[in-house]
């Protein structure tokens, strides 16, 4: 049995690894412009079958098989897989559609022949296992080579029942996709061209390009189930949540920021006039050549080149409502697969005060037109909040950092999933990542991300003990005022893994004003050795500065000061209040002050923060003055 299974490893390895090398065979043509280069349109002409299905693929197991494409109108097509086969005719569109019967994994690989009139197309090395969806922005794309310790996960990043494919983003104008092209696609951030479009066997130098938190992800998964992976990358740098829903589902949200948001782009395409842009951008290039010329500084013959292109304005942008949907899931869309990560919102930071309440809005219609695309009701859809960005948070400048726009974001992440989560939605799952803590916007470590999702994947999934694999976070299940502080109570016992101060939530009263607490656990009796008792499913939280409070923030910064879990899984982005972060604290601003805030608007209100963390640390140095002097 065991030299069985050696030849049967064998084997899949030599024939993974040699049609890889054969995958390979298209290689980057020479000199190419720093655009996109298209090697194999998303639909060819005659018999020919949706990009998604390929050589080297991973199909879903125990579901049924969908496989779709294009023929001459009337032509009739027949696809075998697995001993089975189903045809179907194409209709006058050129569309055809089969489905084949449910299989269970299989990592032996086999082929997949679409036969037409004429032609016949036959996909090799074809495994059946789980595919998994992944996507978000550039931090669920960002990849393995650029990350902490990722030449390490590349080196060793031989794995033939791991398949990845990268869905290119398709620019140009707003257009619902029916497939994808392959391409080397040019990357103006790297400089180079990324090879986009094919299902690879995972390698290292495949998987150096993958998204990092995809690979760890895939790597753990497949090592704990034992069936083959497939991921799909989907991801798409500087996006934001709303291009990524289908715009007839944003259309019927009843939100006014939604609307309000939607109104806006429509009136942006309708105005936008692409000559008088010309105009503008070539008066521009005047006057900068002229302010060149004045400086006496050379610009090389291609700087000098005035503008004569007319753009499409609004309607090309990739943030345009809907876009990445049509452009980059709807090619998708009919696929089985077992589920998504999600990892995004950097982008939607930028919209000031009320995007955070957008969001909240629409990130549940997000995951059930996900569902809906991928005909599965109940698909399993795991969530990674907002990474972190910029200054940390600090005891000194805590009051300060809490003026951030991401952070409602990474709050309204977090209660989506608690809201589906609570309503019975047992395969909606989340894993906080503000703890992983860098001041770089594309913070490198990813590798703990990814596992941390991946303990989801494998506790609800694929029947691991959640007692052992612990995904789910801490819920705060009660909070009362008591004795002049706030008593907050857990579902489970909650504190420091490293057994230090106890930090991460702030408290306020009725003036708003939010300071760090002093986080205790409550004394609950004394044992035979009159040994204090305490009760570690709940905190007392008390702050000089806050001798009635009323509500409590926690991690409520970018780069947050925080550390509380159980065990190790960190207690998420959370408030108690509602209160309309243009006033808070009160007084700053004026009560009808609008959530668009301008920037006399924001410095105002960072001016009364730094002076609460001032007026703070007074207070506490007057206290301690005071102790030390009782003292003596």
């Amino acid at each position: 049995m065991k030299t069985e299974i050696l030849l049967r490893n064998l084997l899949l390895t030599f024939t993974a690894v040699a049609l890889a090398a054969h995958s390979h065979a298209r290689e980057m043509p020479k000199d190419m412009p720093r655009e996109d280069v298209i090697d194999i349109p998303a639909i060819g002409e005659g018999l020919c079958v949706s990009q998604v299905f390929q050589s080297n693929m991973v199909l879903q197991r125990d579901k049924p098989i969908t496989v779709w494409g294009w023929a001459k109108p009337g032509e009739e097509v027949k696809v075998s897989f697995a001993g089975n086969t189903a045809s179907a005719t194409a209709d006058a569109e050129h569309g055809w559609k089969v489905e084949l019967p449910a299989q269970a994994a299989n990592a032996t690989p086999q082929a997949m022949t679409i036969k037409g009139d004429a032609k016949t197309l036959t996909l090799d090395n074809i495994l059946v296992g789980d595919v998994w969806i992944l996507s978000g922005q550039s931090n669920m794309e960002f990849p393995l080579e650029k990350i902490e310790d990722g030449n390490l996960e590349i080196a060793s990043a031989n794995y033939p029942e791991i398949r990845i494919l990268s869905v290119p983003f398709k620019n140009g104008v707003y257009k619902v996709e029916k497939s994808f092209p392959r391409v080397w696609s040019y990357s103006s951030w790297s400089n180079r061209h990324f090879r986009k479009g094919d299902w690879d066997v995972c390698t290292p130098e495949i998987a150096r390009e993958l998204s990092a938190i995809g690979y760890v992800f895939a790597r753990r998964i497949h090592k704990a189930s034992n069936v083959p992976i497939g991921v799909i990358d989907t991801s798409q740098g500087g996006t934001t949540v709303e291009t990524w829903i289908p715009k007839d589902k944003l259309k019927a949200v009843d939100s006014a920021d939604t609307q309000a948001w939607l109104k806006k782009w429509e009136e942006d395409m309708a105005n936008w006039d692409p000559k008088e842009d010309l105009e503008k951008r070539i008066q521009g290039k005047k006057d900068w050549l002229k302010k060149m010329d004045t400086e006496g500084r050379d610009v090389p013959a291609e700087g000098k080149v005035i503008p004569s292109d007319l753009l499409p304005g609004p309607i090309a942008d990739k943030n345009n409502p809907g876009y990445c949907f049509a452009g980059m899931i709807n090619p998708l869309a009919g696929l089985s697969v077992k589920g998504t990560i999600w990892h995004q919102g950097f982008n939607n930071a930028f919209g000031g005060l009320n995007g955070a309440q957008m969001y909240a809005d629409v990130f549940p219609v997000l995951i059930e037109s996900w569902r809906e695309a991928f005909n599965d009701p109940k698909m399993p859809f795991g969530i990674l909040s907002l990474c972190t960005a910029g200054e940390p948070q600090t005891l000194d400048n805590y009051c300060e950092m809490m003026l951030n726009f991401g952070i409602g974001i990474r709050a309204a992440q977090y209660q989506t999933f608690a809201d589906l989560y609570e309503a019975g939605d047992k395969n909606i799952g989340f894993a906080s990542t503000y703890d992983l803590r860098r001041s770089w916007y594309h913070p490198g470590l990813k590798i703990p991300a990814g596992e941390r999702i991946a303990r989801w994947a494998l506790a609800t999934q694929y029947g691991f003990d959640p007692n052992s694999i612990r995904w789910k976070p801490p819920v705060i299940s009660d909070m009362q005022a008591k004795d002049g502080g706030l008593i907050v109570k857990f579902n489970e016992a909650i504190g420091d893994p490293e057994d230090g101060d106890m930090v991460g939530f702030a408290i306020a009263g009725k003036d708003r004003r939010f300071h760090p607490v002093k986080a205790e656990y409550p004394e609950i009796g004394r044992d035979h050795r009159n040994r204090p008792q305490y009760d570690r499913k709940q905190l007392k939280l008390t702050s000089i500065m806050v001798p009635e409070p009323v509500a409590y923030r926690y991690a409520w910064s970018r780069n947050p000061l925080a550390n509380l879990s159980y065990s190790d899984v960190p207690l998420a982005t959370q408030r108690s209040d509602d209160w309309p972060d243009q006033a808070v604290p009160l007084g700053v601003l004026p009560e009808n002050a609008t959530p668009l805030l301008t920037q006399p608007n924001l410095r105002d209100l960072k001016i009364a923060l730094q002076k609460m963390d001032k007026q703070r640390k007074l207070a506490e140095a007057k206290a301690t003055i005071e102790v030390l002097e009782a003292g003596d």
